[in-house]
């Protein structure tokens, strides 16, 4: 009996844990299983939580739509280029402020922290009168410059800290074969830093993928330059919601946010517990 009352005391908490992973799945359950109801199904006075019919005809509708495709590289472009421009940037500020002794370095890691959290939407209106005064409206490189300012101050904690815990006796005894710094860092530390990497990257991509604020506010009149958060709102119009199509292109949506997870889940988990463990 005393054997048994670990796993039982445990029971609550995996019971807790069920629960939630349950209630936080079952709108991406909802989502798909709607994509592939026909549209009678979706309008039916009795919801069905399994599809009895199954219809690709809201996928079709979705990758027919208008501008489906450039919102969809125009997404791609602005989320591979400012997650890019983070990593590049925040590496090296990382490097700085872990490996080297500089008077302001407190400050400069303090105004990080207070750009992690600011409220990027409180932020919407300067934005678009900067943007505006200096003729970078409907924009493309706007919109990248926005995600990388939203995605470095994070990029930089995390990063730093996990410079932090690799010890520097490594790049020490690179210098004392012959290597430089910037070699030494280059074949000893870095290769250290890819599930840091990794993890910053997927926050990185995962919030400039989902941005819709920004899109919106900044892309008005050049409606090529959207991406696909705001193409999503093209399934509503004067009829209504076409509640099949909007949940097939969610789906589509999420499909390459979950394919980039899927990759790097690895890396994630190691690369956020150690750039939280020391600095």
């Amino acid at each position: 009996m005393s054997v048994r009352r670990p796993g039982l005391r445990r029971l609550p908490l995996h019971a807790a844990a069920t629960a939630t992973v349950a209630v936080c799945l079952f709108p991406v359950y909802w989502m798909v299983t709607t994509a592939f109801k026909p549209s009678r199904d979706i309008q039916s006075d009795t919801p069905q939580l399994w599809p009895h019919t199954w219809t690709l005809e809201h996928f079709r509708t979705a990758v027919g739509a208008q501008g489906f495709a450039l919102f969809w590289r125009n997404s791609l472009l602005v989320t591979g280029c400012a997650v890019l421009l983070a990593l590049i940037v925040a590496l090296g500020a990382a490097f700085a402020v872990a490996r080297m002794r500089w008077r302001g370095r407190r400050q400069f890691m303090l105004m990080v922290f207070i750009a992690q959290m600011a409220p990027w939407e409180a932020l919407i209106i300067p934005v678009y009168i900067i943007s505006r005064d200096t003729n970078m409206l409907d924009r493309l490189p706007t919109l990248t410059l926005v995600y990388f300012m939203m995605t470095l101050p994070f990029t930089i904690v995390v990063l730093r800290g996990f410079i932090a815990a690799i010890p520097e006796e490594l790049e020490e005894a690179a210098k004392v074969d012959g290597c430089t710094r910037r070699s030494a860092f280059r074949h000893i530390t870095f290769p250290l830093l890819a599930p840091g990497l990794m993890a910053t990257s997927l926050f990185g991509y995962v919030t400039a993928w989902n941005e819709f604020a920004y899109a919106n506010f900044l892309i008005i009149k050049q409606q090529d330059s959207r991406t696909l958060p705001v193409w999503l709102s093209s399934f509503q119009n004067v009829f209504g919601t076409d509640w099949g199509a909007t949940m097939a292109a969610s789906t589509l949506f999420a499909l390459p946010a979950l394919a980039v997870f899927l990759l790097l889940q690895r890396h994630v988990t190691s690369g956020f517990a150690a750039g939280a463990v020391k600095g």
